[in-house]
């Protein structure tokens, strides 16, 4: 989307263009200073850098488009992308079927028997976590992407992801584009 806007200053009338839509080509997923600083379908600054940390993990790991879309789905249906230190006990009260308090934390909202706080707040070893899980999933390239993603998460209702799909998809596109080729000098 493109927006004009028409400023009148000083008898002059000007028009500013506020580009509102990423690059048609993408971005470098290894340059966040170049990430839109409106975003992507509203999905900006640390939630984009912590979004590129999950596709940059889903593909190390061998996952395709489909695997870091549902990645990335996970992250905004657990935290809104954002890299928190607390979850679903300490903001509603939420707790585990069998009455314990939850101890959900991290981009994916992970609990204790996941790893160690340490290993559920450092995004790379979260997502790479969530992605071993999920290829034990043997059928999940064949699942609606958020009962895929609910058989790894484990939450009470296995739509609850769905509705990120299309930013997800958005997101993983707009930071599929190409990078600079290397330009250190070759030995």
């Amino acid at each position: 989307m493109t927006l004009g806007v028409a400023v009148l200053a000083s008898g002059l009338l000007a028009v500013i263009t506020l580009v509102t839509t990423p690059r048609p080509e993408g971005y470098c997923l290894d340059q966040p200073e170049d990430y839109p600083a409106f975003g992507v379908e509203g999905w900006r600054g640390e939630q984009l850098e912590n979004a590129a940390t999950i596709v940059r993990t889903a593909r190390e790991l061998g996952f395709a488009r489909d695997g870091q879309i549902v990645g990335v789905m996970a992250a905004m249906g657990e935290s809104s992308l954002r890299n928190i230190d607390h979850g679903d006990w300490e903001t509603s009260g939420v707790t585990n079927p069998d009455g314990s308090r939850t101890t959900s934390i991290g981009l994916f909202q992970q609990q204790d028997w996941w790893g160690s706080v340490a290993e559920r707040m450092d995004p790379a070893t979260a997502s790479s976590m969530f992605y071993t899980r999920l290829r034990r999933v043997a059928d999940w390239p064949s699942l609606e992407p958020s009962h895929a993603i609910n058989r790894v998460q484990i939450n009470s209702d296995r739509e609850h992801y769905a509705r990120f799909a299309d930013d997800a998809a958005a997101v993983v596109d707009a930071l599929s584009g190409p990078c600079p080729a290397d330009t250190a000098p070759v030995p």
